[in-house]
Order: C-alpha cells, then structure tokens, then sequence
C-alpha cells in the first residue's frame, strides 16, 4: 500500500515495508521514505482533464526498519540510501543519529530536498519550486510516516495487510537467499502463498 505526498517536481512515497535479509534470512519491517522526480508530463484533453502523474526517478530513500528478532522500537536496521544509480539504491549508508532519533533525522532530511537532489545529480534548481513546500509540510509527512513504523505493526497479518503489494518481491528475494534452511516459512508464508521456495 502506497501513500504519496505529490507536490510541483517531487514526490514523498511513504509506506510500510517487509524483506529478508539474503544472507542471513533476518527479516526486518518498518517504514520507507523515498525521494522521487516527477515526469514532466505533456497536458492533455481539456480544462476539467485528469492529468498523469509518473513518479519515476528515485532520489533518495530512508528505511526505518526494526529487525524482528530484537526488541521492538530499537531501530536496529534503520538506514538509508543517499543517491541511486538509474532504478538501484547504493548500498545502506548508517548514521547514529537516525538510529537514536528516526523522526527527528527523517524532518532534518526532508528540510532541505534541494540538497538531496544535488546528491543524484538533479540541479537544485530544478525542484527549486517544492524545497520550501516540502519542508512546510515534513511534519505532516513524518507523522504519516510514523503511524506506519515499526512499532505500529504488531502482527504477520498486519504486515501482510499492509505490504502484500510486494509480495512478488519477497518471493524474489526467498529465491536470491543463500540459505533456505534460515528462512522463517511460517513467517512469510502469507506473501509467499502458493509459490514456496
């Protein structure tokens, strides 16, 4: 389930989100909070038209995921992502700071986007327009952020309830798994369904 925040050039994605660890089969949940370029979209039909939206480029990403095998509200898998390589995130940045305080580092993150664009090569300029319309609204975001966190979720079928949109890319990652023997089958069989292994 996606929620987005749509504004001139940008868009915030939030939403609650489940995977496995390939190697170690950890599985961690929690909150995602992606940065994306809107498409520059040609106007179409008349006055009263529903126009496109196209969310396409990401930007940056901040996953604010609790390992299920600690205690929950510890953060112990949050990171985030700073730039991307066309669709791919580099690999997870860790930062004390978003450990100690996710919300507090998620509304320093989201008061300056112009910053985080210029990480990924998009000149300021160009989302020049939202800079201050985003970090108006960052509290609305990260607050919407929150009541999806980690501590929000307290069951499997809550989990799947809210992350079952993406359970061809849990089956993908059951199959790039090093060791099957470590996967928790009772866990994820709800996004496995019939396809297990």
């Amino acid at each position: 389930m996606l929620h987005a925040f749509l504004f001139s050039r940008v868009g915030v994605i939030v939403r609650h989100w489940f995977e496995i660890g390939l190697n170690d089969g950890v599985m961690e949940h929690g909150v995602r909070l992606e940065l994306r370029l809107l498409e520059t979209e040609a106007r179409r039909g008349t006055e009263s038209a529903a126009q496109r939206f196209v969310l396409n480029r990401p930007l940056w990403r901040a996953d604010l995921f609790d390992r299920l095998d600690r205690s929950a509200g510890t953060f112990a898998a949050a990171h985030y992502h700073p730039t991307f390589t066309g669709n791919e995130p580099c690999e997870r940045v860790w930062d004390p700071a978003l450990k100690e305080d996710p919300w507090h580092w998620a509304l320093e993150q989201l008061a300056d986007i112009g910053t985080l664009c210029e990480h990924n090569d998009v000149r300021r300029e160009t989302v020049a327009e939202d800079i201050g319309d985003v970090a108006d609204q960052r509290a609305r975001i990260v607050q919407f952020a929150q009541d999806l966190g980690p501590t929000a979720c307290t069951s499997v079928s809550q989990c799947f309830a809210l992350t079952k949109d993406v359970s061809e890319t849990v089956r993908l990652m059951v199959k790039s798994m090093d060791d099957l023997t470590k996967l928790d089958d009772e866990y994820v069989a709800p996004w496995l369904g019939s396809d297990r292994g």
